[in-house]
């Protein structure tokens, strides 16, 4: 263990041994044991957390088991679909932000020799694995695994196909039949949204556990992943191996490449970029470029594909992909067991069947996800690819534009979106909405109301992993920044090409400058509050969006 001195021991430690006797703990296990802080995100309201008490029950074992001792706390977490259609959705990135800082304040404050984080979606998952760079101790994070999937009327049906279907012409009889079947089990939705996303992307990052992150959360195995996750801790934390040893420039450039073979969630990219940042590493869009240029989508997961991450888990799971990227990765770069990736990977056979493709035999030519530039979005936009109809991939419509997720919606619903617009919704950007908000309900009314195919989308705010469509976010910079977006008027006429990799605004440099000198910033919509903070500190779209001051 490093840096441990002797700061439990001797006459200034009193008061220190006191407390924690008083909390149960006994002399030797203050004195001579590793400490391993074990930051739970257990919350009653999401079934990807409502199961996380037992799940760190598991990992306190492993850690007694191994010699250490375990002190766990509670770190915040929500499930952010709960807000779908509402405005406080904006907060779920926010909360990114809270659970790094949560893990930073109660790991600086009690001195841990090593950590454990236990989380299940989302930005709060992200938000653990930031925390666990900043603090930069023996870390590792227990995922909460993936739900099943329903079955409605004897097929196979995820909560996604939920949201699109309350859009449509089904009866509301039907719909609150899938209501009820939608989420049948505790875990992580078993689409590639955001939280399967990160989920895997920890084991690539060197922060899961190889083999663990599709383990889904109602079967034993989980369990008993997560006993051995207290166990290997305190290895870790004896040897001292840390983040910034397990986590290089290689390493995430690796996550790069991971995003574009599993078509993963949009929000992967800033996810990746803020979680480098935090140990001075620089990812940029221009490296999630690179690979798209290289690797197309080998997993047919939903929305890419027709299956689940549970049907991807038996199908062979995240080391199957590394395997199948072995010549697109580094495979030299450690591993949290002490040895590389080609170790690690070595005796895995390259799979080839329904759910994971190969390289040569992609689920399509496209990759997971593309980077878009143009005048409209300079610093660069994000879109997945597979998830566009063809006929979308390259399209032109005239403005009609929108400040939020809510306005663009009801103009869906009430007939006055049609066929050939372009949807721009702005200033729901980092610091314009503030917090960058997925627009869900845009989105899935979109695919609800059969517009899918004739009608694009552009923002400056993101999207669930949930969703798919010709959908263009993370424009920057954002309209609260002055970006082009900001100067776009009702009619111009928009375009994008995502096989070239484009999105323009088709107005003039003249007028574009004309209307710059009359634009004026819109007064904040928040001013008071974490969320306020956030606004006044984050960083653009396109360096993650997270509230730090980094000079990289």
């Amino acid at each position: 263990m490093e840096n441990r001195g002797d700061y439990w021991q001797g006459r200034k430690a009193v008061h220190r041994r006191a407390l924690l006797k008083a909390a149960g703990y006994e002399d030797e296990d203050l004195r001579n044991k590793p400490h391993i802080g074990v930051a739970n995100t257990f919350m009653e309201g999401s079934p990807g957390t409502a199961h996380l008490r037992q799940v760190a029950e598991y990992v306190k074992q492993g850690i007694w088991e191994a010699g250490g001792v375990p002190f766990e706390f509670g770190v915040p977490a929500t499930c952010g679909t709960i807000a779908d259609g509402d405005e406080y959705l904006k907060y779920d990135q926010v909360g990114r932000d809270i659970a790094a800082a949560s893990i930073e304040f109660v790991c600086r404050v009690h001195h841990f020799d090593g950590l454990v984080t236990i989380g299940a979606c989302d930005n709060v998952l992200a938000g653990l694995y930031q925390g666990m760079a900043r603090v930069n101790i023996p870390s590792m994070c227990v995922t909460a695994g993936c739900m099943q999937a329903g079955r409605y009327r004897g097929k196979k049906f995820v909560e996604a196909e939920l949201d699109v279907a309350v859009m449509g012409a089904e009866a509301d009889e039907a719909v609150l039949e899938m209501e009820e079947c939608a989420c049948p089990s505790f875990g992580a939705c078993p689409s590639m949204g955001t939280a399967n996303t990160m989920q895997m992307a920890g084991e690539v990052l060197n922060m899961v556990l190889p083999g663990t992150s599709t383990v889904p959360a109602t079967e034993s195995e989980k369990l008993r992943n997560a006993r051995m996750a207290g166990r290997k801790i305190v290895e870790m934390t004896l040897a001292g191996r840390k983040p910034s040893d397990l986590c290089t420039k290689a390493t995430f450039l690796n996550a790069c490449a991971f995003g574009m073979a599993v078509a993963g969630s949009t929000n992967l990219v800033l996810h990746i970029m803020t979680i480098a940042r935090e140990l001075g590493i620089l990812i940029t869009l221009d490296d999630f470029a690179r690979y798209a240029e290289r690797i197309h989508c080998i997993l047919a997961v939903i929305p890419s594909g027709p299956y689940t991450v549970v049907d991807f888990h038996y199908a062979g799971g995240l080391l199957a992909i590394m395997k199948n990227l072995e010549s697109e990765i580094d495979t030299s770069v450690p591993t949290m067991l002490g040895g590389t990736w080609a170790d690690l990977i070595k005796d895995i056979p390259l799979t080839k069947n329904e759910v994971i493709h190969t390289l040569d035999d992609p689920v399509t030519d496209r990759p997971g996800l593309k980077v878009l530039r143009g005048n409209l979005a300079p610093n660069g936009a994000i879109v997945r690819p597979t998830g566009v109809p063809e006929e979308m991939m390259c399209f032109r419509g005239k403005a009609k534009i929108f400040t939020n997720d809510m306005e663009s919606f009801a103009a869906i619903r009430d007939g006055k979106i049609k066929p050939g617009d372009m949807i721009v919704v702005r200033y729901e950007g980092s610091r314009g909405a503030p917090g960058m908000k997925e627009l869900m309900q845009t989105s899935d009314a979109l695919l609800g109301y059969g517009l899918h195919r004739s009608v694009g989308l552009v923002t400056d705010a993101r999207f669930s992993g949930f969703n798919y469509g010709a959908i263009i976010g993370h424009l920057t910079p954002e309209a609260y920044d002055g970006g082009p977006i900001a100067l776009v008027e009702e009619g111009d006429e928009i375009s994008f090409d995502i096989r070239k990799g484009t999105v323009e605004l088709h107005v003039s440099d003249e007028v574009l400058e004309e209307r710059r000198k009359r634009w004026v910033r819109p007064e904040p919509k928040e001013k008071n509050g974490f969320i306020y903070v956030y606004s006044k500190n984050c960083r653009p779209g396109d360096e993650g969006g997270a509230m730090q001051p980094w000079e990289i």
